[in-house]
């Protein structure tokens, strides 16, 4: 599959990005830029891609994620038709030998090495749903308001304890915090009107709040990590990513760790299985057995709380795939029993 095809490795930054072109381990790496990240630097760099040969039939092209900086990059080398693979940097960076110089250009070959030697997997870019790329940035929005909001709560409670008070700045801090609960709220409102424009979106957060423990935020936030319910609904796989899952460290007889989570992934939608697993360990009796059990067993509570959020994502892809309201009572039954 590789045969004729040119690897791009492109390396991006604010202002400008450096591109290379690998075709075969024997021939040299071609170089070229920077070019402007903006309209025009990218129809010079279509142009330099042409002069090379490389069009979009022939082509991949590999990036880094690096936020908003290769964004409109991204967005207009798919309405081109180009093949785009966005990857991890620490993916890439472990790839290759961590001594040398680190400069654009050198970047930018071991980008296109990278996709050369890793193109079997490969994932392509493709620009998500609008109304998620909305509620993403909302979420985000929201989750930096709660945190500047808890910020100034706990200011304003160490100012409160002070001996000399200074009321200006007590109030201040009391204008902030109820101009954020209220900026919090509108954003809550507008993510929940956003789900409600899209009929697949509304149906299937509908039933998710069907399940205890699940409430618009996880299910918004579990919409945007599976664009739009449609990949990673496997929860083994999911749980891997959001990084709940955990893996065992041992080697021989001198090297044991306890089993642990890995910590990647997205930290908001981990922050919020395991806030579901406390109030269902609080308030559904078979959590709260099952948690007393496990501590009975001597397991660490961190340990049982990540269980039971392991237990909740499984539910979650289950109704996601099924289609169907959670059911407290539901008992699964192996098919080979029926016949």
């Amino acid at each position: 599959m590789k045969k004729n095809l040119h690897f791009v490795g492109i390396d991006i930054s604010a202002d400008d990005f450096t591109v290379s072109i690998f075709d075969d381990p024997a021939l040299p790496i071609k170089t070229q830029g920077p070019f402007l990240n903006s309209s025009k630097g990218f129809e010079i760099f279509k142009q330099w891609l042409s002069s090379h040969h490389v069009n979009t039939k022939n082509s991949i092209l590999c990036l880094e994620a690096t936020g908003i900086y290769g964004e409109q990059l991204c967005y207009w080398l798919n309405a081109q038709g180009f093949r785009v693979a966005v990857e991890p940097p620490l993916k890439v960076k472990r790839s290759f030998d961590i001594k040398g110089h680190k400069t654009e250009p050198v970047d930018s070959r071991q980008i296109a090495e990278y996709a050369f030697r890793f193109h079997d997997e490969l994932k392509f870019w493709q620009p998500r749903h609008e109304i998620i790329e909305q509620i993403k940035v909302l979420l985000s929005t929201r989750e930096q308001f709660v945190q500047q909001r808890t910020a100034d709560m706990n200011n304003l409670h160490a100012l409160r304890r002070k001996v000399v008070q200074t009321p200006l700045a007590n109030k201040f801090y009391q204008n902030t915090i109820q101009h954020l609960s209220k900026q919090i709220k509108q954003i809550e409102k507008e993510i929940q009107k956003l789900i409600d424009q899209d009929s697949n979106f509304k149906k299937t957060v509908s039933l998710l709040k069907t399940i205890p423990g699940v409430a618009m935020l996880l299910a918004a936030n579990l919409l945007v990590v599976t664009n739009g319910f449609t990949r990673e609904l496997y929860y083994k796989k999911l749980a891997a990513y959001i990084g709940v899952c955990p893996y065992k460290h041992e080697s021989g007889s001198s090297v044991y760790k306890k089993p642990r989570s890995v910590r990647y992934g997205p930290a908001r939608l981990r922050k919020l299985l395991r806030l579901a697993a406390r109030s269902l360990k609080t308030h559904k009796k078979p959590y709260r057995y099952y948690f007393l059990q496990k501590s009975a067993q001597g397991k660490e509570s961190a340990l049982i709380l990540n269980n039971i959020a392991n237990k909740l994502l499984k539910i979650i892809c289950a109704i996601i795939k099924s289609e169907k309201p959670y059911q407290e009572n539901f008992k699964s039954i192996n098919p080979c029993i029926l016949s």
